[in-house]
């Protein structure tokens, strides 16, 4: 049974609209998707779903907008920014409700603000509207030479449910800071923070179709939004099987320039020498944050033999101190109380299930959970956070992205050994190692195959300042930092005789 005492209020009127051309307006179809509460598996609410028809509409508004918006100076681009920034900071408590009743994300991880978070974010992306910026040179006899950095135009993002406003706020500030306009695809999975931030836009005075907002499923929303002629780019954040759904269909229409930022199956390396005081809660807080359904969680352990003993047993206390929630919580995300929620759905939780059912079948050893998480009653999705011993570096378990609170524990001997099978992997996202010898770390650093790396330090750690992404089939392209100019301008060489 999920408690209800000492539980964040809801919102008084919870959007379900689409957010086109500055207003909130039904889908052409007028057809509903339902919103279920992970944590109850209740519905709480139905949200219209966006068609071919709704992306046609909101490209008509976008392209409408960009030569006034790619027209404003940075600095007038920025105060929208900034009042946005403001408005998401207030809003904090509300996103944090609707967050927990549709992927079930506890509101106690809001207490340090995912919102506030993200109008940090937005406060750094206006800081950056006016480093879009170009280059000259004066090495061609009569000729004063000069690049131009411009926006794209018409440009489209498709974000994914762990983390709703982040990963939008993402597509949006990089997109929109640079002049381009953008059309954003929430995951129907957690639409109603989307629509949320949708109200404070509209708020913040941002100019009718700079920024539209649809819910939708992949197929149709997201594969027009992919093949649609008049969308310059596209930015995904998802899995490996929807950035190549959207790789495919921009290749069959126009050809858009593609952006992805997809999975991971992140190794976390621990020498000998590691302080473990450190490493061990940072091992288990990076498979615990978001019940594990962070793309950058550290799920392969590989540890030294020589304090395998140790390590284990601090680590499987420690999974078992922090990874469950107090009786009084009961699993419900909107108590402050709680610290882990449920998985996202349904799917997600057979999904994981299926992974532990088929180690415990293999013979794996598991150190600690294994299962459905019973201590909530038989509702919800909940997962135990589990700890899995050495099931070898080829199993399913070791290879596939499981996004939920499961890591495997796997032992090496030396060095090259521990590099080795840190890369044998098709994902190469986050990376960390944790050790005393300097040279060692910047050898590991350099031959580590991921786009972020750790050093006595792991995920989630990440700062606006620094660019994200990841390299092999984690994705091509990078988000935040001074990097993310790149991903939403092109560049035009000008010849200036004189």
């Amino acid at each position: 049974m999920i408690s209800t005492s000492r539980v964040f209020p809801m919102p008084r009127d919870i959007e379900t609209r689409l957010f086109i051309n500055g207003s909130f307006v039904p889908s052409c179809r007028r057809e509903t998707f339902a919103v279920i509460n992970p944590a109850t598996e209740q519905e709480v609410a139905r949200v219209y779903e966006a068609d071919a028809s709704d992306v046609d509409l909101a490209v008509d508004a976008a392209e409408a907008a960009f030569p006034a918006w790619s027209d404003l100076g940075g600095f007038e681009r920025a105060r929208f920014f900034y009042r946005l920034a403001d408005a998401l900071e207030l809003a904090n408590s509300d996103l944090a409700a609707l967050e927990a009743i549709s992927m079930g994300r506890p509101v106690g991880q809001y207490t340090t603000g995912e919102a506030i978070n993200g109008a940090a974010l937005l406060r750094y992306y206006a800081g950056k509207c006016t480093d879009v910026q170009g280059d000259s040179s004066l090495q061609t006899s009569g000729f004063v030479n000069v690049v131009l950095r411009q926006p794209f135009g018409v440009c489209a993002g498709i974000t994914p449910w762990n983390a709703p406003i982040t990963m939008m706020l993402f597509k949006i500030a990089g997109a929109c800071v640079c002049g381009n306009t953008i059309i954003c695809k929430s995951s129907e999975k957690a639409p109603l923070t989307a629509l949320y931030l949708a109200k404070l836009i509209k708020q913040a005075g941002f100019p009718p179709g700079v920024i539209n907002i649809l819910s939708g499923k992949g197929t149709p929303c997201g594969d027009a939004l992919a093949r649609h002629p008049r969308i310059r780019k596209i930015s995904l954040t998802g899995s490996i099987n929807a950035g190549r759904a959207v790789k495919k269909a921009a290749a069959e229409s126009n050809l858009k320039n593609v952006s992805l930022e997809l999975g991971g199956k992140s190794p976390l390396i621990i020498f000998e020498d590691a302080d473990l005081d450190k490493a061990i809660p940072a091992a288990a807080r990076s498979i615990i944050s978001n019940t594990g359904q962070v793309c950058i969680a550290s799920s392969r352990l590989l540890v030294q033999s020589s304090i395998l003993k140790t390590f284990s047993t601090r680590l499987v206390a420690e999974i078992e101190a922090t990874g469950y929630n107090p009786e009084s919580s009961q699993g419900n995300p909107l108590s402050p109380e709680t610290l882990r929620g449920p998985q996202a759905d349904l799917k997600q939780y057979d999904s994981i299930i299926g992974f532990l059912q088929e180690s415990k079948a293999a013979g794996h050893e598991v150190l600690t959970g294994g299962g459905r998480d019973t201590r909530h009653g038989k509702k919800g999705f909940f997962v135990q956070p589990t700890l899995i011993l050495n099931p070898g570096d080829q199993s399913r378990i070791s290879r596939e992205e499981i996004f939920g609170p499961v890591q495997v524990l796997a032992t090496f001997q030396t060095e090259e050994d521990a590099i080795r099978r840190s890369i044998d992997s098709e994902y190469g996202l986050y990376a960390s190692v944790y050790t005393r010898d300097l040279s060692r770390a910047w050898r590991v650093v350099k031959a580590f195959e991921s786009g972020i790396v750790g050093v006595n330090s792991t995920s989630p750690f990440t700062t606006f300042d620094m660019p994200f992404g990841g390299w092999k089939m984690s994705g091509d392209g990078f988000e935040l930092g001074k990097h993310m100019l790149d991903q939403w301008t092109q560049l035009k060489t000008v010849y200036f005789g004189l």
